[in-house]
């Protein structure tokens, strides 16, 4: 089983790699194709999300390893860690979107890497947070006034944060930090090198290309939507029929519809909402980035408690 999905996620890398140098082709013919951050919104909230829309059978399985039977308690604590990462985001922007850019840089890294590498040792959890790191520091090292752009519309408003940030440019340290995240992905790619390994160098290429070619938006789209979500819900698919990968498939996607469902017309009766207030892009990426970070806090928490539980 581990080799089967090893050769798929293989396979997956592979063909990510080709559209992706595709995709960046065709933008970099065409400068004046412009993409709405609205298609970004839609392909985060189809394809994106719903490989966290089985949490609630994650969450049900947590809570029978710690005897709990309601699962409504699962939802409240679930739904109040979402708000509570909203409310803290409007109080505390620049403490939030830097706790959110480091704990989705080790997601990141770990969950596109942990089909090869088993071995959860500090020095590997380290090179997860750094591999991943990339996602964050590839717009800044590429497009370090646009990626400060969309800092602004999420409300990060501090002068000295950018300033700061202004300091890290100057002196070479995103430029060093990405030699890093860089070197991290060579590590992990050579480290027990088999064939199968493939996947972290072409999943590297395939994040530089869309950064260098991309805005910041549409390159963490297409790494969110075709690389991180589908490989996540591969695990999953195969999670619930380890022998039939189309029942499986078909389960998943029976299972993913109604979580899927509800949050995407929440995230659009926000986005009606916001739209009242600000420009209908920048309220699109308020609720693309922000709507995110909501959601990301209590899956990765999920994520942690229930394998710690079940080992």
């Amino acid at each position: 089983m581990k080799n089967y999905i090893q050769k798929l996620n293989l396979r997956h890398s592979l063909i990510f790699f080709l559209l992706a140098n595709f995709f960046s082709i065709i933008i970099d013919q065409n400068k004046n194709l412009i993409i709405s951050p609205l298609i970004c919104l839609l392909l985060i909230l189809t394809i994106g999300i719903s490989h966290g829309s089985l949490d609630n059978i994650k969450g049900k399985k947590l809570l029978n390893i710690l005897g709990i039977s309601n699962i409504y308690f699962f939802y409240s604590i679930y739904i109040l860690i979402s708000f509570l990462v909203i409310i803290i985001w409007f109080f505390f922007p620049i403490l939030t979107l830097v706790s959110f850019l480091v704990v989705a840089s080790y997601h990141f890294g770990k969950e596109d890497t942990n089909f090869l590498v088993i071995d959860n040792s500090l020095t590997n959890q380290i090179f997860y947070f750094l591999k991943g790191l990339l996602i964050v520091i590839a717009p800044l090292n590429f497009h370090f006034e646009e990626t400060l752009n969309i800092f602004k519309v999420l409300f990060v408003e501090s002068e000295k944060f950018y300033l700061y940030l202004g300091y890290l440019e100057n002196f070479k340290i995103i430029q060093i930090i990405f030699l890093l995240s860089v070197f991290s992905n060579f590590y992990l790619f050579a480290k027990n090198f088999k064939f199968f390994n493939f996947s972290i160098f072409l999943d590297f290429f395939s994040i530089l290309i869309l950064n260098y070619y991309l805005s910041p938006l549409l390159a963490f789209t297409f790494y969110f939507c075709f690389l991180h979500s589908i490989r996540h819900s591969f695990s999953l698919i195969i999670e619930l029929d380890n022998s039939n990968f189309k029942n499986g498939l078909f389960m998943f996607l029976k299972k993913a519809i109604p979580l899927t469902s509800l949050t995407i017309i929440i995230y659009l009766i926000t986005l009606f909402y916001l739209s009242n207030f600000f420009e209908f892009n920048d309220a699109t990426l308020k609720v693309i980035f922000i709507g995110l970070a909501s959601l990301t806090f209590p899956h990765i928490l999920l994520e942690y408690f229930l394998e710690k539980n079940e080992k």
